[in-house]
């Protein structure tokens, strides 16, 4: 079973993807670099989630 994640993340996340399409990729690092100048989340726990998230979502669009 999947990990379940809240909403407000996975909004933040498919926002982010919708807006800026060639900039993320399936890299987790390099999106985790470019949430943390995306966004103004402060917390860096909030800020790999998001950036985790946005890594599985864009896996999954591609296939």
């Amino acid at each position: 079973m999947g990990r379940i994640r809240p909403t407000y993340i996975k909004r933040v996340a498919i926002e982010l993807v919708s807006k800026y399409p060639k900039v993320f990729s399936a890299d987790f690092e390099a999106n985790k670099v470019l949430v943390g100048k995306l966004t103004n989340v402060q917390s860096i726990t909030m800020r790999n989630r998001i950036a985790g998230y946005v890594t599985t979502y864009w896996q999954r669009k591609q296939n």
